[in-house]
């Protein structure tokens, strides 16, 4: 299976921020940064500031000397950090696969999600925007290392003093072409001195650093040779790694390309994503009693409901049977749907307690096992329900 791993980056996160406290700070050439008056620096600028030469990390003094009308602005770090809880909670509910790496950065990986990665990604950036007001640019690639470099690189082709808002695209193959022609410093590993030694050479692209033979690379980067040629190809297997510790809930959702509002579609979707969620569950050894499920319509309108079991569960029949019933009840017959989501909150050890006579549990549990045992040897489409095929053309 292709990965699929999405680096978002809030565009000039707490200047962002500023500006939802303060709107008439938009536009304006503004910093969040320390006191001039010892060794204050600018944490973040906005863009119009930028495009004046500000920059985050430069000394507070030298940018008022640089731009004597510059607005220094600090809220304080509360704010920025409910907003960045408030991100990365909608990053969450997109994928339990989430690294946050710093207030305002994170990784996911979306592999198992079936729309294309730029769908996904315009989806987020919309999301992220109308639920909490913050622009964010969004770099897509088979791996982090890529999807990384892929956003610094399409924000800074954008230099209209406004959020760049930027969604940057690698395909699949394309990783060591869109490398190459980038300048040395843009790859992990290569800082200031290095870059600088290297130019002294010739070496000025990552191409050019793919292209050196194994005795330059170990000249210049000792042991460290073959993993900087691999980077420089494009090349990372390094896993996106979520928080530690167990998960609060599992959960699986799905944006439609176009609108839905047939209900037997929807109803074979949520099974689908009830099987995802089941599965997942397994796969961690964990088990909930709440299942909750959300709808989102064409006007972005979202509607979450849920519902608590009797016993904890991770068997797929249990949790789309819950969330069938939810989506019955609550779903607004032939209003055109845009997402859908299952998720099981309310997390624990799998356990369960049968009476003498109801063996109807072990039957369900004996029978996803074996499921998932075949699924495991041979892949996930080596069985599939009846009513998931389309039927074939006479």
């Amino acid at each position: 299976m292709i990965r699929k791993i999405i680096h978002l980056d809030l565009d000039a996160f707490f200047c962002s921020v500023e500006e939802l406290l303060d709107p008439s700070l938009k536009g304006k050439a503004f910093a969040v940064g320390g006191s001039p008056s010892g060794r204050g620096v600018i944490t973040s600028a906005s863009y119009p500031a930028r495009l004046r030469g500000v920059r985050s990390a430069m000394p507070t003094r030298e940018a008022l000397k640089l731009l004597p009308d510059l607005l220094l602005v600090r809220s304080g770090y509360r704010h920025y950090s409910e907003y960045s809880d408030k991100v990365m909670g909608i990053l969450r509910d997109t994928t339990p696969i989430v690294e946050q790496v710093s207030v305002d950065e994170a990784f996911l990986d979306v592999s198992d999600m079936p729309q294309p990665i730029g769908s996904i990604a315009l989806d987020l950036q919309k999301r992220v925007m109308q639920e909490t007001g913050l622009p964010c640019s969004l770099g897509c690639a088979t791996n982090r290392l890529v999807a990384k470099i892929a956003n610094d690189y399409g924000k800074k082709q954008v230099r209209t003093g406004r959020s760049p808002q930027k969604i940057t695209v690698i395909e699949p193959g394309k990783e060591e072409e869109f490398m190459a022609p980038l300048d040395i410093q843009a790859l992990w590993g290569v800082g200031p001195k290095t870059a600088a030694h290297l130019r002294q050479r010739g070496i000025t692209t990552i191409g050019k650093l793919a292209a050196l033979s194994d005795t330059d690379l170990k000249n210049y980067f000792g042991q460290h040779g073959e993993s900087m040629r691999r980077r420089a190809r494009g090349i990372d297997d390094t896993p996106i790694y979520p928080e530690s510790g167990d998960p609060k809930s599992v959960s699986n959702e799905m944006t439609f390309h176009e609108d839905q509002d047939d209900e037997g579609n929807l109803l074979k979707i949520l099974r689908g994503l009830s099987e995802k969620v089941g599965s997942r569950l397994r796969k961690a050894e964990l088990a909930g009693n709440v299942v909750q499920i959300k709808i989102r319509y064409s006007d972005f309108s979202t509607y979450t409901r849920q519902n608590s079991l009797k016993d904890c569960t991770n068997l797929d029949e249990d949790i789309y049977d819950e969330a069938q019933s939810l989506f019955l009840k609550h779903w607004q017959s032939g209003r055109p749907v845009r997402l859908l989501g299952v998720s099981v909150t309310n997390l624990e050890k799998p356990h369960r307690q049968l009476s003498l006579w109801d063996d109807q549990g072990n039957k369900k549990e004996e029978l996803t096992k074996a499921v998932d045992d075949l699924r495991e040897r041979f892949g996930k489409d080596i069985i599939k329900r009846a009513d998931t095929l389309k039927p074939k053309k006479p």
